[in-house]
């Protein structure tokens, strides 16, 4: 059987994270709040809203921290925007990893 030896397996971005990125791709400042009512709305939509709302909301601003973090998006006060480039760069990235991952 081939396992890898840490035990773990390697996982991309998740659908949280491509709706934060395809939320500010839009070139709109949010705040959590609102960034969040409008991602929970977008994962209803395609029926991937699951583990309930507060989990989801913690999670999607775990998401969004490590973005900041990453240098992704730009937090000013309490708004968060997308950098352009880089988003549009780090978007790319998550369409090249999951097209690998369906392939196999």
């Amino acid at each position: 059987m081939n396992q890898n030896p840490s035990g773990f397996s390697r996982r991309g971005p998740d659908i949280i994270t491509e709706e934060l990125v395809s939320v500010l791709l839009e070139k709109n400042s949010f705040e959590f709040k609102a960034l969040f009512d409008v991602i929970h709305l977008n994962l209803r939509a395609r029926n991937a809203a699951s583990g309930g709302e507060e989990m989801l909301r913690l999670r999607a601003y775990e998401k969004l921290q490590a973005l900041v973090g990453a240098g992704v998006v730009k937090k000013t006060g309490k708004s968060y925007k997308g950098v352009d480039l880089a988003l549009l760069a780090f978007n790319s990235r998550m369409k090249e990893f999951r097209a690998k991952m369906v392939k196999g």
